[in-house]
């Protein structure tokens, strides 16, 4: 999640780890958001359908329902193959005084992923927002600040390797011009803090794929060119970069007409590509013609990445609209996914399902 989009304009081949048995149900496949029985065993659960084309169906949690609510837990475990803590491994989470760790709410995450079959993405080990404020307000020379930079990635990657299938190492480098951000990381080390970023993340976890992760890239435009040339960049340096994750945080009906092309030129970098942070938001109340409209844009989504041999597969930003970040961001918008504040699917899941299922 990212605190600075705006909300205007309405806006691999080695397919790897997933270690579930696919189960392949015997489905007649329906328009997307067309009405079915139920979910689960009858049709299928998404993780089933995902791991029979060898993808991810992941979704971004919260350490607090999880503990809290049975039904957010019997959803999470039912219907997702992999999970990413949305704000647990964020480091003014983990290190809100410096030198003092609290690792709870993410350890929980992790073990609750171990313990139902489904891998973990880590998120973010280096982003401008989030901070502690020991960081953020410090006054740091930049040697202090590389220091303490690297400490952070080896400490955290370092903790839970081998634990998770990969991290979103650099997240949200660029503004919308293409240019670097400004951040405290990119005045004080310049660009090549990203670089090191790889290297000491790759030293900490050998076996974590590493990925740049941004918003607003999903189709061609200054912002993805100038990420386009940044990854090429790296892998000519010989920077231990595996992926490229795409937020893919959409308004109604703007999914870009070039998304499945983006994601195959960075595909041909040499490089994974994911669908990291899904949803669609819909101005509240949603009618029915708006939630029809999202299940066309969860479908095409899903049906970009599954024509892509390097994308690993899709994470939701959420679980239930119950919990979705969209409305306190997003003022007058809502309804942005799979399930509703009651978890109950929504023309999206069914959406989503279908694709996954038609082959």
């Amino acid at each position: 999640m990212h605190s600075d989009e705006t909300p205007a304009p309405r806006t691999r081949s080695r397919r790897h780890g997933i270690l579930l048995t696919a189960l392949v149900c015997a489905l007649g496949v329906l328009a997307p958001g067309a009405a079915h029985a139920d979910t689960g065993a009858a049709g299928g659960a998404l993780r089933q359908h995902a791991a029979a084309r060898g993808v991810q169906i992941g979704a971004g949690i919260e350490a607090g329902p999880l503990a809290d609510e049975a039904p957010y837990r019997d959803t999470l475990a039912r219907e997702f193959n992999a999970v990413t803590p949305g704000n647990e491994m964020k480091w003014g989470s983990l290190e809100p005084q410096r030198g003092q760790y609290r690792w709870g709410p993410a350890d929980q995450i992790v073990s609750f992923a171990r313990a139902n079959g489904q891998q973990v993405r880590g998120h973010t080990l280096v982003w401008h927002n989030q901070q502690p404020s020991w960081l953020s307000n410090g006054q740091f020379t930049s040697a202090e600040l590389r220091g303490i930079l690297e400490n952070h990635i080896r400490v955290t990657a370092g903790r839970y390797s081998g634990q998770l299938y990969a991290w979103d190492v650099v997240n949200e480098p660029f503004d919308e011009d293409g240019s670097l951000r400004d951040t405290i990381w990119s005045r004080n080390l310049g660009e090549g803090y990203i670089a090191d970023a790889f290297q000491w993340a790759r030293a900490a976890d050998p076996h974590a794929r590493l990925y740049l992760n941004d918003y607003n890239i999903e189709g061609l435009n200054a912002k993805s060119d100038a990420m386009y040339d940044l990854v090429r960049r790296l892998k000519a340096q010989g920077v231990p970069i595996d992926g490229v994750g795409f937020q893919a945080h959409f308004i109604l009906g703007q999914v870009p007409a070039t998304f499945e092309a983006n994601l195959r030129r960075f595909a041909e970098l040499g490089v994974d590509v994911a669908v990291t942070e899904l949803d669609v938001r819909i101005p509240t109340p949603a009618d029915s013609a708006e939630l029809q409209q999202q299940a066309r844009d969860y479908a095409a989504v899903t049906s970009a990445c599954l024509a892509v041999s390097r994308c690993t597969g899709v994470t939701i930003w959420g679980i239930t609209d119950k919990y979705s970040w969209i409305p306190d961001w997003f003022p007058g918008y809502g309804a942005a996914l799979p399930f509703d504040t009651a978890y109950q699917p929504k023309p999206a899941y069914h959406a989503v399902h279908d694709t996954l299922a038609a082959a």
